[in-house]
């Protein structure tokens, strides 16, 4: 609201005959998000006849919570001589919306009676700030008690599955979807396309939306964008076109997913031609600037991650001058921009540039978790443990609480630099300190780093006690630790526990086959290619790539089409004669069985 407006409706008497002036007054202040709006409205109320109405009451802790003051939204209920449900729901909200979970946890289980408002919030709160095995948890009471689900109950529950990546729940609470007759809605259509792309169900996802009679912009952008993360991405630019053809206009959300599909299929491109045509993102991006559709922080952001993607340093370092040149100053307080400011972060990271990546950290003045999370995720990945650790315990120091990315990139971390104890504890306190239910993603680091200090049992064990069914990664990161500690005996259970999961997949085969050559079993290395052939299991052959001066070199086994081929062979021959003479001795364990690749 304007603030004189606000200022005219608060001077001279009060001879209001009832409260609903003060009411609507409030109702501007939630538009305006304005603490300081609302503490002269309150001041106002204090001197008039309505002061003490509950229903008063109840809007100024609705609205200071609404507001972020949760401090004095506590203070008012606490003074409360007489309360009803929506008091109880109305502080409820204040403390789910701001992150104070325990203490809505707190006033809930004091509640004299719950209603489906006071389900809904707990389910929601607890989603929106990442812990989503709790708000599955309320949703599955909720149910139990009786409650009538709603359409916004479903939806949190939805979105806890897709942040749990738990398929089989997920599709659970769809079918209860559809028994509750909410299918036609059109919140719920998109909640199920956004859960079935986080769970890489593509097929799903495009089911979900092809049933949804009424068909929002954020559903369109939910396919679009399920498109983009799992493919196939040409895919996501077909669906874009066709939302257009459908009348549909898009947002910056919607250019996003766009620009960062273009910038993929870009990057497949570069895999079999030469560089030049990752330029594809910054080719749309000047096309919207052309059509008069401004970019947003969502489309340079999607830009700069399109070139993270890439690892195209220099490609990155001019999206990050058109930033510049457009204004965004992440690095001035009322500027900031901390969304393009993770993104430069993440995007220097992924390039090898860490210095860069610092320098963009150290100069933002507003950091959210995503920030710290990227600082973290990027020094783990270059290969600095230690400093990953270090930059953790500053965050924590900052009050930022870690989620489940920050622990993936603790995890690695500790898994890179060996620190064995370290990942242990870390890993423990998840749960115990920072109510994080470990991923798959969790475990697999947990298992790598175990692996990697030789505790296959413990690694095994760990995977076994697993609270969702274990998945390929899992599996083959224990096997490929099999193989460097030679323990064949296990080798061979984790080959078959992958089998399970994954019975066309030529690794496991593969990795099994290189142990029983390390150890001179011949007999066992004929029956392991014999069973591939059986199943038709074919393994694809290896490949290397280096770029040089901009044109991108590609190798493949048994390769004998690169015009230089002879002089590379002559250079390879010096390079071996060379390690000979050092004293290095060939490693063949692997090779001499292995006649598709000689």
């Amino acid at each position: 609201m304007a603030r004189n407006g606000l200022v005219k409706h608060l001077k001279g008497d009060f001879l209001f005959l009832d409260s609903s002036p003060f009411s609507k007054l409030l109702n501007q202040c939630v538009r305006s998000r304005s603490a300081r709006d609302t503490s002269r409205v309150h001041a106002c109320i204090i001197k008039s006849p309505f002061a003490s109405e509950t229903f008063i009451q109840n809007r100024l802790i609705d609205v200071y919570g609404k507001c972020g003051c949760v401090d004095v939204a506590r203070k008012l209920f606490d003074r409360m001589l007489e309360r009803n449900i929506f008091s109880w729901n109305s502080i409820i909200c204040a403390f789910t919306k701001s992150g104070f979970l325990d203490d809505a946890v707190h006033i809930f289980e004091k509640m004299p009676e719950v209603d489906q408002c006071s389900w809904n919030s707990m389910i929601s709160g607890f989603e929106q700030h990442g812990r989503f095995y709790e708000a599955l948890v309320y949703f599955a009471q909720m149910h139990g008690h009786g409650f009538l689900v709603n359409e916004y109950s479903f939806g949190s529950a939805l979105s806890a599955c897709a942040g749990l990546q738990d398929l089989k729940l997920g599709s659970q609470i769809h079918s209860l979807v559809y028994r509750s007759n909410y299918l036609s809605d059109v919140y719920m259509g998109s909640a199920l396309v956004d859960m079935y792309s986080k769970c890489g169900r593509v097929e799903y996802a495009q089911s979900a939306f092809d049933e949804m009679t009424v068909r929002s912009r954020v559903s369109w952008n939910s396919l679009i964008t399920c498109y983009e993360q799992n493919g196939p991405v040409d895919e996501a630019l077909k669906i874009f076109v066709e939302m257009i053809e459908c009348g549909v206009e898009p947002d910056e959300v919607t250019l996003a997913s766009v620009v960062s599909a273009c910038a993929t299929i870009s990057a497949i491109k570069e895999g079999c031609t030469q560089n030049g045509e990752n330029e594809e993102a910054l080719i749309l991006f000047r096309l919207l600037k052309r059509e008069s559709i401004w970019p947003t922080h969502y489309t340079f952001g999607n830009l700069l991650n399109a070139c993270a993607n890439l690892a195209d340093l220099q490609l990155g370092r001019q999206a990050h001058s058109h930033v510049l040149k457009h204004g965004f100053r992440f690095q001035y307080g009322e500027d900031s921009d901390v969304f393009v400011g993770n993104s430069l972060i993440d995007m220097y990271m992924k390039c090898g540039s860490v210095e860069n990546g610092c320098r963009v950290f150290q100069h933002m003045l507003e950091r959210d978790c995503v920030s710290w999370n990227a600082m973290i995720v990027g020094y783990a990945q270059n290969g600095f443990g230690n400093k990953a650790l270090e930059v953790f315990s500053k965050m924590l120091e900052s009050g930022e609480g870690p989620d489940h990315v920050t622990m993936i990139g603790v995890l690695s971390a500790c898994s890179h630099a060996g620190l064995l104890d370290e990942g242990r504890y870390y890993f423990r306190s998840m749960t115990a300190q920072h109510g994080l239910m470990p991923l798959k993603d969790h475990y697999t680091c947990m298992v790598d780093l175990l692996g990697r200090a030789g505790y296959l049992e413990e690694a095994k064990n760990l995977i076994e006690e697993m609270s969702m069914q274990p998945d390929a990664i899992v599996w083959g990161s224990l096997l490929a630790a099999c193989k460097v500690h030679r323990n064949i005996q296990l080798g061979e259970y984790v080959v078959e526990k992958l089998l399970e999961v994954d019975p066309e997949n030529s690794g496991p085969y593969v990795l099994l086959s290189n142990m029983y050559a390390e150890n001179r079993d011949w007999k066992n290395v004929v029956r392991v290619r014999k069973l591939m052939r059986q199943r038709g299991v074919i393994k694809q052959p290896g490949c290397s790539w280096i770029e040089i001066q901009g044109e991108l070199n590609v190798f493949m086994v048994k390769d004998k089409r690169h015009a230089r081929k002879k002089e590379i062979c002559m250079v390879l021959r010096t390079i071996l004669h060379q390690m000979k003479q050092a004293g290095y001795v060939p490693y063949a364990g692997s090779n001499e069985f292995d006649e598709d690749e000689q």
